[in-house]
């Protein structure tokens, strides 16, 4: 936990502490594969970003 002196009420979350904890979890699930997003609701502007980051040999 973050011991910041702020006016933020909620949780924090370590995020060391969390990825551990998810990477133990998906490992206790075998690895499952996470479904992508089908995108049927994408903007033009994400389908242009998409394109634009598939071009360049990544896959988002």
């Amino acid at each position: 936990m973050s011991d910041a002196n702020d006016d933020w009420p909620g949780r924090r979350i370590d995020h060391a502490a969390f990825a551990a904890a998810l990477a133990e979890r998906r490992a206790a699930l075998g690895e499952p594969e996470m479904q992508r997003n089908a995108g049927s609701n994408r903007t033009a502007s994400k389908k242009t970003l998409l394109a634009a980051i598939k071009q360049t040999g990544k896959r988002w």
